[in-house]
């Protein structure tokens, strides 16, 4: 589009002697090329009716053409613009070259989350896909892309774990821990996460003991201590945390380049809110250490408890300053569920007034829940949670039971593009039926689609033309979908919403299916130039999947 945006804005300028920032739409394929309301933008400004100006910017659009070959006006005052086969082939050529908008930049995306001792459930599935995306988008765009994550190591649910799991082996016994085989461990822990939170609020005894036994925790920090019999469990039963979170990060095809403990965190958010309540921004109460959120508009919060000790708030502020300390970034990205966007927007005012350019770079981006057909609400506490590989495990039963053979590559093909084909925002309904169908618009049909142009282009040896000079009838409409594909990753990439790319990918596949209908490519005159087509359609595809993080496979 910027070529045309470009054109526009020196016409207007010549015009009116006025610069405006000219926005271009993608209208049906029937009006243009490109739509643009400049005309009517311009109308109250210059004080005429908006056809008036639309008349003669067209007017002036039609003596000096450049690139377009129709300028036309519809409705109130919208200009449709046609571009020139030869401009179309132009554009075709380069493509798949994206804009480097962020050429030069570092970026760290943070996402997924999981606290150890507790099992990765749906939401960090969801979180991980679509953070994934948005990093793979960022970088696509020329950014130095880091990808983070932070979670609990400490805290209270810690505290809960470390009291069943005690129980378990019958107290302070580390080498009871490697009776239990490495396949389970994840689960085991999970299950004595449950145990400790219902005996946390059925049993006042046990509930002190685990109040007691998350102040060890925090100690054994402190001490640095690893090697009395308590921190043995410890360290042993968190490393498993990790070594499992590894594992399936790695099964899904993501990479944390670090992740954030909470009592890494934790020490450095304290100082940095004790040197602040020095400064004014926060304030004593009651004993605790909390920020005034009233004062702008939101609401207080706690930030260290009247026992001393770091809440949530205080380890996102730490969190904040360690991810600066190392990466000095030109955005961070957060991505997490809606359930706290009030509680951000009091780390992020509290932040700013001490690291206003640290506050000012952070980006939060939040979603619903993901509710399964049926919706049954999930909750670790209880222990009825949808655990992350059940998703996979679901879709891969869902692929058998339609008669279908489905690979790792193509389940979760399935899965990540049932979860970005949504704008990310609202609650995230996952049909597992829908996502595993080849006729609608699911991740298994582009897959499909991918492999069907792959085996067109198999059936012959010639050696698709490495150019073309001229479109006809048939081929125009799929030449000027592919052009699109650079504009819309600069969209999805600027406003960070990869369910752009998933409508963009399914629009494609639908234009492709009429032109292939209608136009014979094997054994025709024009078999060179078609074949081109359908290379770039097939690269297109394959490159527009890989930006979702799904495989693009050559035969299925």
């Amino acid at each position: 589009m910027e070529p045309v945006q470009t054109h526009l804005q020196k016409v207007v300028k010549d015009l009116f002697a006025v610069e405006v920032a000219v926005d271009l739409t993608r209208p049906d394929a029937e009006f243009g090329d490109y739509a643009t309301n400049v005309a009517m933008q311009l109308s109250k400004q210059l004080g005429k009716n908006p056809r008036e100006v639309a008349q003669q910017i067209a007017d002036a659009l039609n003596t000096g053409k450049a690139d377009l070959g129709e300028v036309s006006i519809a409705g109130p005052g919208f200009i449709n613009l046609r571009l020139i086969d030869k401009a179309v082939i132009a554009h075709l050529k380069k493509a798949t070259t994206l804009p480097q908008t962020l050429a030069g930049q570092t970026s760290v995306v943070e996402y997924s989350d999981p606290n150890p001792f507790k099992v990765l459930h749906v939401g960090h599935l969801y979180d991980s896909v679509v953070g994934e995306s948005i990093a793979r988008l960022q970088e696509a765009a020329g950014a130095k892309v880091h990808r983070v994550n932070f979670g609990g190591d400490v805290g209270l649910h810690v505290g809960k774990t470390m009291w069943a799991v005690l129980q378990y082996l019958g107290g302070e016994n580390p080498e009871e821990l490697y009776a239990i085989p490495q396949d389970e461990r994840a689960v085991w822990l999970s299950n004595r996460y449950v145990e400790g939170s219902n005996a946390y609020e059925d049993n006042q005894e046990a509930h002190d003991e685990i109040v007691s036994l998350n102040q060890r925790v925090y100690q054994l920090h402190a001490d640095n201590d690893h090697g009395s019999p308590f921190a043995q469990i410890y360290w042993t039963t968190r490393q498993w945390s990790y070594e499992y979170f590894d594992a399936f990060y790695d099964r899904i095809g993501t990479k944390f380049e670090k992740y954030y403990p909470e009592s890494i965190t934790a020490p450095v958010g304290i100082a940095a809110v004790r040197e602040q309540l020095k400064n004014g921004v926060f304030k004593e109460s009651d004993g605790a250490v909390v920020f005034d959120g009233e004062a702008v508009g939101l609401h207080t919060r706690v930030f260290i408890n009247s026992a001393g000790l770091p809440t949530y708030e205080a380890k996102d502020i730490g969190l904040a300053l360690c991810k600066w300390q190392d990466y000095q970034f030109d955005q961070t990205v957060i991505i997490t569920g809606n359930d706290i966007v009030e509680y951000m927007k009091v780390i992020l005012a509290a932040l700013g007034q001490f690291q206003p350019k640290l506050a000012e770079r952070t980006t939060h981006i939040t979603h619903g829940m993901v509710k399964m057909s049926g919706g049954v609400k999930m909750s670790s506490r209880k222990g009825n949670i949808l655990r992350a590989v059940d998703v996979l495990d679901m879709t891969t039963e869902a692929f058998k039971a339609s008669g279908r053979e489905a690979n790792e590559s193509i389940t979760q093909g399935a899965i990540k593009y049932a979860f970005l084909k949504a704008r990310i925002g609202g609650d995230i309904h996952f049909n597992v039926e829908e996502s595993v169908s080849m006729e609608g618009n699911s991740g298994p049909y582009l897959q499909y689609a991918h492999a069907r142009a792959q085996s067109i282009l198999h059936k012959t040896k010639t050696i698709p033309a490495p150019t073309i000079t001229e479109l006809v009838a048939g081929e125009r409409a799929l030449a000027v979908k592919l052009t699109e594909y650079a504009d819309v990753v600069t969209k999805a990439t600027k406003d960070l919403t990869p369910h752009v790319i998933c409508t963009y990918l399914y629009e494609l596949t639908q234009e492709f299916n009429r032109f292939y209908e209608k136009n014979r490519v094997i054994d025709d005159e024009r078999e060179a130039e078609r074949l081109y087509l359908v290379k770039k359609y097939a690269t297109i595809l394959k490159k527009g999947l890989q930006l979702l993080g799904i495989d693009a496979p050559g035969q299925m």
